[in-house]
């Protein structure tokens, strides 16, 4: 089918234009149009596509059809139904290419004009539905490249697949492998598209990510009636992702260098360590205030009186490109597009990384933003369960009751005293250092993360002190993606794939196209011309 839309492209073109290649002028041999306002050479343009269509009719209609199961029809008119489009499409592709009209005073992006225009000039473009042939006008110049004005207005991808096989990918693979995409495609398309034609196609779908949310504004009519009320939450967490020797961070690759592997097929628990880079995650996100006491937070699910009131607006990101900093700014610069007069209650949510805590700081400094650093509450209780099977027996109730007794004590603001009971209790115990290191390590971190830990306050102000949210992400974003048994990533397309699953997540992915596709024409074609500025006729 190919091969016949390219000859009869060819013969098409033979008849539309005469070209003089030393002058470009030309001449137009195409009649008149006819007393229905359509050229005859126009009239039987979509032979093609009526034939089809007859064809499917004709099968239908056939009594042998009436023994089939409804499977068995599904199946045959899915086929002929996406042959029928093909030719459709192909068909209306060479009514354009025939109706395309030459344009006076072309010039490319320095001003130098190509003045001589050839027909017959065609590409290959695999389409949702399948191949088809695109044919259109060149604009010539020696020793310039080539212009083809149809392109542009096409708005064509610089590769053979379309945009809409394009997005199809992307969609594809970030739901599950690159190889199930290209599965995926094959069954939806026709068109057998391999595994590193579809991770290309990926990373080419995510590259104005960046642009596309800094270009987004947030209007209030986004916003429900009370949502000035809400507490503006920004959260960021790390994610490993086993990545291939030649996209680790050096520090990475060095130790990986030094461990010898355990194992021929697979990278052991140990080893996998220094086999990671880390995925920076980011939140934002806002939550109606819910001012509650310490015994609430405490409260076990039949306890509890009502429900915790749910993130709205969320809004997430993630690199594995971007360093912490670069990433906590990016969150800042969503928040600020929600609260540019910085009239909201700001507040970060955080595990208690020191490198975390630095980079919010400093940004909320650089930005004049008044905000508070509080650390999870989650966190706090790991570091109490590890001092916890310091001074108690694993499995000892009476551990569980102190647990609860000094995380209440956290809650109401008691984090110092808190720290210096456990180092005294781990003292009266005469525990040698080794096994006091848990005890050790929770008083630690009480002591020094106590500025995170005014738990009163936020619970008073009805602010948020869990990360639940950033948690999810980390899961959605990259372990449910990233962390499939066996997979190695290169770094381009672990990023792509987590901006594309950020897209769909936030649930701007059809928006993201549109300004996607908008950028494609402008990298790929406006610029071509002069003042970056696509030829039309009239």
């Amino acid at each position: 089918m190919i091969a016949d839309l390219g000859t009869r492209g060819e013969e098409l073109y033979a008849g539309v234009v005469e070209v003089l290649p030393e002058s470009g002028s030309e001449r137009d041999v195409a009649t008149d149009p006819g007393a229905d306002g359509v050229a005859p050479e126009c009239s039987d343009r979509f032979a093609g596509s009526r034939e089809q269509f007859e064809t499917m009719l004709g099968w239908l209609k056939d009594a042998e059809t009436d023994g089939l199961e409804h499977s068995q029809l599904e199946e045959r008119l899915q086929a002929d139904g996406r042959e029928l489009l093909r030719r459709m499409l192909g068909d209306k592709l060479e009514l354009r290419a025939f109706r395309e009209q030459r344009l006076d005073g072309v010039a490319d992006s320095a001003a130098v004009v190509h003045g001589a225009v050839e027909s017959g000039h065609e590409r290959v473009l695999s389409s949702v539905f399948g191949q088809v042939t695109v044919g259109r006008l060149a604009y010539r110049r020696r020793g310039r490249e080539n212009l083809y004005v149809a392109d542009a207005q096409l708005n064509l991808p610089r590769e053979r697949p379309s945009h809409g096989v394009r997005r199809l990918a992307a969609v594809e693979s970030s739901k599950g492998s690159f190889e199930e995409a290209a599965y995926q495609v094959r069954e939806i398309t026709g068109l057998e598209i391999s595994k590193r034609q579809i991770e290309e196609l990926a990373r080419s779908t995510a590259v104005d990510f960046d642009a596309f949310y800094a270009s987004q504004a947030r209007s209030p009519a986004e916003q429900d009636s009370d949502s000035e009320a809400d507490v503006l939450v920004i959260s960021c967490d790390g994610k490993g992702i086993v990545m291939r020797p030649d996209a680790l961070r050096p520090a990475t690759a060095a130790a990986a260098q030094r461990a010898s592997p355990k194992l021929t097929t697979r990278l052991s628990r140990g080893e996998k360590r220094n086999r990671k880079r880390i995925a920076e995650v980011g939140a934002v996100y806002e939550i109606k205030p819910a001012p509650r006491t310490a015994a609430e937070v405490l409260a076990n699910s039949q306890e509890k009186t009502m429900p915790a009131p749910k993130a709205k607006r969320k809004w997430l990101t993630a690199s594995v490109v971007e360093d912490a900093a670069t990433v906590v700014g990016q969150l800042f610069d969503e928040a600020q597009r929600r609260d540019p007069h910085h009239q909201r209650t700001w507040v970060a949510l955080v595990d208690g990384n020191n490198h975390q805590i630095d980079r919010i700081t400093a940004e909320a400094k650089t930005r004049g933003i008044k905000l508070t650093i509080v650390i999870d509450l989650v966190h706090v209780m790991e570091y109490l369960w590890d001092a916890c099977w310091s001074l108690f027996d694993e499995g000892d109730p009476a551990g569980e009751r102190w647990v609860k007794e000094k995380a209440l004590a956290v809650l109401e603001g008691k984090a110092s005293i808190v720290a210096a009971s456990i180092r005294r209790k781990a003292t009266r115990h005469n525990l040698d250092p080794e096994d006091r290191k848990g005890a050790d390590r929770c008083a630690d971190y009480l002591h020094n993360k106590a500025p995170y830990l005014d738990y009163p306050t936020a619970l008073k102000n009805g602010w948020p002190i869990g990360t639940g949210v950033i948690e999810g992400a980390c899961r959605h974003l990259v372990k449910d993606r990233m962390d499939r048994t066996g997979a190695r990533w290169g770094l381009p397309g672990a990023e792509a794939v987590l901006k594309l699953r950020a897209l769909r997540s936030n649930g701007d992915f059809d928006s993201y196209m549109r300004f996607h596709l908008a950028h494609e024409q402008q990298r790929l074609h406006q610029t071509r011309y002069v003042n970056g500025v696509i030829p039309r006729a009239g």
